[in-house]
């Protein structure tokens, strides 16, 4: 298992660095929102920023004083934005989740975040289903990411009071898919509760995977 996710790693690594990376800049007043997206695959977060790394960014009508200090960065933004986007097609951050620690007082702050998207075959599967992952004879499973929750109403709506489809910001990623999947040729795994929890009380969810499949003789896969 060790070998297989040191293996995984590598091959995120190499296929991020045949892909153009994309960014994504966000001046640092309240309530302002990163969006990240990909219109063919899901996002790979490489690098994020929320500070100051030089004196032109976000500057215009900030006083110099604001702009000075251009060696400005909070510690596990990367994390942050990994966690929150990695795996998915569309991202959405409000900046104001960096605000819990000031890095750099009196300092004009932006979050900076370059990524890459990486191909993916995307399956959503509906609360109380059965989510079945697949490649061709002789390739494995890797695992981007998986979130079970809700984050729109239009997936997995048929039949459903409104009311059990209104709250769109219940999401919960989970990695119990890629424990469960990666390495195997095949996988089924429920789309329920009692697998992933209960994020939102009422709402009827879904399950969300976006996954790759790969020869491991002719790859970095084991």
């Amino acid at each position: 298992m060790l070998r297989f996710r040191l293996s995984t790693t590598l091959l995120l690594a190499a296929t991020c660095s045949l892909m153009k990376a994309e960014k994504a800049t966000t001046c640092g007043s309240n309530w302002n929102v990163q969006h990240l997206s990909c219109d063919d695959g899901v996002i790979s977060v490489q690098t994020a920023l929320y500070g100051r790394a030089d004196n032109v960014t976000c500057s215009e009508g900030r006083p110099p004083a604001q702009l000075a200090n251009t060696n400005c960065s909070q510690a596990g933004t990367v994390d942050v934005l990994k966690k929150r986007c990695d795996g998915k097609r569309e991202c959405e951050l409000n900046i104001h989740v960096f605000c819990t620690s000031d890095p750099c007082k009196r300092t004009y702050k932006y979050l900076e975040t370059t990524y890459t998207c990486l191909p993916a075959i995307h399956l959503d599967a509906c609360e109380g289903s059965l989510a079945q992952l697949q490649c061709d004879q002789g390739q494995v499973i890797f695992v981007y990411g998986a979130d079970y929750g809700r984050r729109d109403q239009t997936t997995c709506i048929y039949q459903r009071p409104p009311k059990a489809i209104q709250n769109i910001y219940c999401s919960r990623p989970t990695g119990k898919v890629a424990d469960s999947c990666n390495g195997k040729n095949s996988c089924t795994i429920a789309a329920s509760n009692s697998v992933f929890g209960d994020p939102c009380v009422g709402t009827y969810k879904y399950l969300e995977v976006a996954y790759t499949c790969d020869y491991p003789g002719t790859s970095l896969l084991p």
